[in-house]
């Protein structure tokens, strides 16, 4: 059994989703960031975590890979040329989209208002846009990142997707909009937004 902890409104929606895509046995423990349950767990404060038997993983994208590689699902073996093709995937999503918004998030309200630069929003907004309307290229005919199979990454540009929409970031992409419209409809994603 896995115990998650951290609130879905967070990247523990991430691993929270395929938790619910493995259809497996777990609980969840809806804490905010920086709370005594999760300091208690991992002294950054961040979330989410996962407790799997008396180790505590922490970084969402880490657990996911940890998951799908443990379950053999939503990824492809490591090794291969096609876990390198899906791993690029996961590095160009988080440098080039959760990197934006992350820094987007920091200079709107997790700074002290005396280190924020509300500024560099217009070139944040800017570039997540360019940067997704290039990935809506990769995406080609689809309809995961990786052709016909789902994998770890379409979990991530989705997330950051609806982050990105939350925060009216500019998606220009119908691509990277269909991929999105897609996943929201996935039952996984349903179970894991109800609670």
């Amino acid at each position: 059994m896995y115990t998650l902890i951290g609130d879905k409104r967070s990247r523990a929606m991430r691993v929270l989703w395929l938790l619910h895509e493995l259809d497996v046995d777990f609980e969840v423990h809806a804490e905010p960031p920086h709370s005594e349950k999760v300091l208690a767990q991992s002294p950054s404060g961040k979330i989410p975590v996962l407790l799997v038997d008396d180790v505590v993983l922490t970084d969402s994208v880490a657990i996911m890979t940890f998951l799908a590689d443990k379950h053999s699902q939503f990824t492809y073996p490591a090794g291969s040329i096609k876990r390198a093709v899906q791993d690029g995937f996961t590095q160009t999503i988080l440098d080039e989209l959760d990197a934006i918004l992350w820094t987007a998030s920091r200079h709107k309200f997790v700074l002290p208002k005396e280190h924020r630069v509300p500024e560099v929003r217009e070139s944040l907004v800017w570039e997540f846009t360019r940067n997704t309307n290039r990935l809506g290229v990769r995406l080609g005919d689809g309809p995961y990142l990786m052709g016909d199979k789902m994998t770890v990454p379409d979990i991530l540009l989705s997330h950051c997707i609806g982050w990105a929409k939350g925060n009216d970031f500019v998606i220009e992409s119908p691509e990277v909009l269909a991929h999105h419209t897609m996943m929201k409809e996935r039952p996984a994603f349903r179970a894991a937004l109800a609670g």
